[in-house]
């Protein structure tokens, strides 16, 4: 099997940490690096979350900061998602590893050159170090394979009526990456909301008895305090694992090819991922969109992940 090579970026965050649980559990992936960005929380904050899931679940690969902003405005931070250290709830090992002295732009521009094959990004916050990358290194654009993108969505936002947090933490650097050329899958909240765990599930989890699961199983009960007070949510949506499992296992989405462009400007709408689902602009779809998904296999596919951490309990 060949086994992809990917750079994780992310601003954990508990979907951002459970996204990367699996990311490391499949035999599919090779990852390289990983690199962490301002969104649900600081950069500093983030950061040190990226140090402290990459210790919880093995992964000792280089660990880069990225950009302390977005690309043109101030950080907007989740702390009523997330809490205040942007990954409230179990208590996780302190980091068995330092930050790596180069930025996230530097790092990942090393790896994609020095890489004998094309490397796939997976960013599951803000998109600030993609488009950085973009702006800094357009040269690579050709040996960056794809881009699995969890942000946007065609029908309606999360943060705003019109714009969903990822895209409209940074509108400018998502534009860049959209019209960048390189292919995208976009795991949106067409599809993300449609992924939810529920309450039965993280006692499954929990049941698995190892390390990774048990706290796995406690970010899910953090998380959902937030989705419970929202309406129609059953249980936890765990929206950036999806970018990692439409990689993994696409069989089990519906897609659909899109002409996508992001909205930067204007009063309501900033941040909007515009998607002609009527094909009337005439231009070529430049992103691939995921529109459904079986969420009961995308909910073993998860559980599965967390056992391979250790033995079941008896």
């Amino acid at each position: 099997m060949r086994r992809i090579p990917v750079i994780l970026d992310g601003d954990p965050g508990h979907d951002d940490a459970i996204a990367w649980v699996l990311a490391n559990a499949s035999p599919m992936l090779d990852i390289k690096a990983v690199t962490s960005v301002c969104g649900n929380q600081t950069m500093e904050k983030t950061t040190y979350n990226a140090l402290r899931i990459c210790t919880l679940i093995g992964l000792n690969v280089p660990v880069a900061k990225g950009r302390v902003k977005p690309l043109l405005k101030e950080p907007m931070v989740a702390p009523n998602v997330h809490g205040q250290s942007g990954l409230d709830g179990p208590k996780l090992p302190e980091p068995a590893f330092e930050v790596s002295d180069m930025d996230a732009v530097t790092l990942m521009a090393k790896i994609i050159e020095e890489s004998d094959e094309p490397i796939t990004l997976v960013p599951t916050g803000p998109l600030t170090n993609i488009a950085a990358l973009f702006l800094a290194h357009p040269e690579l654009k050709s040996k960056i394979e794809h881009i699995y993108i969890m942000g946007g969505g065609i029908h309606h936002g999360n943060w705003a009526p019109a714009a969903e947090f990822n895209i409209q933490v940074d509108p400018e650097a998502a534009d860049i990456v959209f019209r960048g050329g390189v292919p995208i899958t976009m795991a949106g909240l067409d599809v993300t909301e449609k992924a939810q765990i529920y309450p039965e599930e993280f006692d499954i989890i929990r049941n698995l008895g190892n390390p990774v699961a048990k706290t796995v199983a406690e970010w899910f009960d953090f998380f959902f305090q937030y989705h419970k007070s929202l309406k129609g949510y059953r249980g936890a949506a765990v929206h950036d694992a999806v970018a990692i499992v439409a990689m993994t296992n696409p069989e089990i989405f519906e897609t659909k090819d899109l002409y996508v462009e992001v909205e930067t400007c204007g009063d309501y709408c900033p941040g909007a991922t515009i998607g002609d689902v009527k094909h009337v602009t005439g231009k070529e779809p430049n992103v691939h969109v995921l529109w459904n998904l079986d969420r009961d296999a995308f909910a073993k596919i998860l559980i599965n992940a967390c056992a391979s951490y250790g033995e079941v309990s008896k």
